[in-house]
């Protein structure tokens, strides 16, 4: 099925009520993080307002030592931002729209329809849903009859991330986040203030990773999930997990249970992620302060507020089955929480990693990037109003071979490193960003930045801080050495063909309404940010190590015919609308993918494909729409298909298990569930 616009017009927008995030996903996702005050309260100053007073115009900037400290990255993106050339035929709205960006679809329009639509031309299928089995001896699923011990055989809940490693010619190891649990539509009659323990326990099991076999169909084309018996794994709340590291042993990391700090069960709030290199996934815990309730005398204890708020009771009550999810009788089970899991698939066998050197926050996701000099840097966001962007650079360099002993030496590489938290420098005059998203006089968001180091092995960078506190209690490191307040930083990755990195700026409704916060910055230019920018920059020299960088805002998000968007310099009327941007990932080509959480345009989630350079850079076109109330996660882009985790199908105001107000993937009267989706062309290939 398709829905696409007419060639060369742009894309329509909606015009019914916004729905946008429902306030149900924000109690059972984030613990309703934006209706509380943002746990940032640091009086951070902004590099650029001290620059601004020196520095007053970019051309300054490219004749003086700033330039020069920067390197050559920022003459590198100055090159880039093209825009079309006002003779294209599409631009004139004549014939159908040009393909030489190398995305061979048409844009489907925005829409509020319970399915995934698609362009013309492209099939989909599912490949796995909530409750299908994963580990032999899983029985059929049954909406009435759930068990736990059927949950922890079966494809987990609102599977976010989603990888893909190669096992063979059309065979891969599919791994999936399944990121939180909604118990209102899991389950008929759900009594909120007093759930069963049988439904906790089902909870517990549908958190966690899925690690499932997939091959692609010669025939059909299909992407079909197999029962594999040797590699389908299932990773639940109940899984044990090792720490490595410079924090593995805290004294902040012991517990009760665990008196070494070396050893932690399970991983939940489980969002985007990455495959490294050497064929793993890492996996980021995100919202789990949700998790935890009474934390008593500890609610003004910054260690404990830095990271969210904690109520007498949680959203799940998971705290009346488990001790350890009562902060006052474990209170250091709260810090073995927010960091970066690695996950071997090629090794059912292993115990998951959470890796402290990667420092402990509100991780949207990681992605590796080999350097030069073959040591491998880790690109990471906070996912939280005011929060910061973070780097790692191994010690240790990355060995080649795919043999078990050169994978095993690889799987240590992010043990041991430098933690960074970056800070970012405008170059425009302070009275040319006034909040309204309007370009400055050198017609770009743009300046410097550089990487502050907070912590390598055991040394700390940061006064008043042990190393082991910067690992445990990163966030409030980060605010003291002075790091840059973001507009939710979440998906990071590098363009494996330009070596620059996109970070995903989903919205920030705070910046420069709420009162004592900071007001717009050149990096953050728009006040009551509810459509989100996406950040492109590149380091000193194209050297991933570097401690220096050029930076640009690449998309300004929201509606095309509104003056405060930007799309990399593109004629705005022949772009797509995109608000939210969540997940990131590339093509061969190096078009950047980008998946939206929220859209606050009156449309469902989507995804989206943009060219990063050429005459076609910052051309938006929508690949596709998922149904109504779900949010488009994880998304893998391959020549032949594309994967998307479609997460919390039906999450609508007034929606329940009693009262489903989506019928997706399966129609008819059925319940909504969470899956995983393929999409491909009947002819040739995604980008050609």
């Amino acid at each position: 099925m398709s829905s696409r616009p007419e060639p060369g017009r742009m894309l329509p927008l909606l015009t019914q009520d916004h729905h946008g995030r429902q306030a149900i996903t924000c109690q059972y996702r984030c613990n309703n993080a934006c209706f509380h005050e943002a746990p940032n309260t640091s009086d951070n100053e902004y590099f650029g307002d001290v620059v601004r007073d020196v520095v007053r115009r970019r051309g300054m900037l490219k004749a003086g030592a700033v330039l020069a400290a920067a390197g050559a990255g920022m003459t590198a993106l100055g090159g880039t931002a093209a825009a079309a050339p006002a003779q294209d035929a599409e631009v004139q709205g004549r014939g159908r729209p040009d393909r030489r960006d190398g995305l061979n679809f048409d844009p489907v329009a925005p829409n509020t329809e319970d399915r995934i639509v698609t362009p013309e031309g492209y099939d989909q299928s599912i490949v796995i849903r909530w409750g299908d089995a994963v580990l032999p001896g899983a029985p059929k699923f049954d909406f009435d009859k759930q068990t736990a011990a059927a949950q922890a055989k079966q494809f987990g809940y609102n599977n976010d991330f989603c990888g893909l490693v190669p096992l063979g010619w059309n065979r891969w190891l599919m791994g999936s986040n399944h990121e939180y649990t909604s118990e209102t539509f899991m389950f008929s009659g759900y009594k909120a203030d007093n759930p069963t323990e049988e439904q906790v326990k089902i909870g517990w099991a549908a958190h966690g990773f899925s690690v499932v076999v997939v091959e692609k169909d010669f025939w059909s084309g299909k992407l079909v999930a197999k029962l594999d018996r040797h590699y389908n794994r299932r990773i639940t709340v109940t899984t044990e997990f090792a720490f490595s590291g410079p924090a593995a042993g805290s004294k902040y990391l012991q517990t009760s249970v665990d008196k070494t700090g070396r050893k932690v069960f399970g991983t939940f709030g489980n969002c985007a992620g990455g495959v490294t290199p050497w064929g793993t996934y890492l996996s980021g815990e995100e919202n789990f302060d949700g998790y935890f309730a009474n934390s008593g005398t500890a609610s003004t204890d910054p260690r404990v507020t830095r990271y969210g708020k904690l109520g007498a009771s949680t959203t799940r009550k998971w705290e009346r089955f488990d001790k350890r999810f009562d902060f006052a009788k474990e209170p250091n089970e709260f810090n073995r929480f927010g960091y970066i899991v690695e996950i071997d698939p090629n090794d059912p066998n292993s115990t998951p990693v959470k890796h402290t050197a990667l420092g402990r926050f509100k991780h949207e996701g990681a992605n590796v990037r080999v350097a030069r000099d073959g040591r491998v840097v880790v690109y990471m966001g906070d996912d939280e109003r005011f929060d910061y962007i973070y780097k790692f650079v191994s010690k240790n360099r990355m060995k080649h071979g795919n043999s078990q002993r050169v994978r095993e030496e690889n799987k240590k590489l992010l043990s041991e490193g430098t933690l960074y938290v970056a800070k970012f420098t405008g170059d425009s005059p302070a009275a040319e960003i006034d909040g309204t998203g309007k370009l400055p006089s050198d017609g770009e968001f743009d300046g410097t930045g550089e990487w502050i180091p907070l912590a390598s092995g055991d040394k700390s960078f940061v006064d008043g801080f042990t190393a082991e506190e910067v690992y445990v209690f990163t966030r409030l490191a980060a605010d003291k050495v002075g790091a840059t307040k973001m507009d939710r930083p979440e998906d990071i990755e590098p363009n494996p063909k330009t070596g620059r990195v996109y970070a995903a700026l989903t919205n920030n409704t705070d910046r420069g309404v709420a009162a004592g916060k900071e007001g717009p910055t050149e990096i953050n230019p728009r006040i009551n940010n509810k459509h989100g920018h996406v950040l492109e920059w590149e380091e000193r020299n194209n050297d991933a190590t570097a401690t220096k960088f050029s930076w640009k805002l690449f998309l300004v998000c929201g509606d095309p015919a509104s003056p405060d968007t930007y799309f990399g310099g593109y004629d705005k009327t022949q772009v797509s609308p995109i608000s939210c941007p969540d997940n990131v990932a590339f093509d061969r080509k190096g078009n950047l993918w980008i998946s939206t959480d929220g859209n606050a345009l009156k449309s469902n989630d989507g995804l989206f494909a943009v060219p990063t350079e050429g005459r076609y850079r910052g051309r938006v076109k929508q690949f596709l729409t998922v149904p109504k109330g779900a949010e488009t996660c994880g998304p893998v882009i391959e020549d032949n298909f594309v994967l998307v985790s479609v997460q919390h199908p039906g999450e609508l105001t007034n929606a329940s298990a009693d009262n489903p107000l989506s019928h997706w993937p399966d129609g008819g009267t059925s319940q909504p569930r969470p899956s995983v989706a393929a999409i491909w062309p009947r002819r040739g290939n995604i980008c050609d």
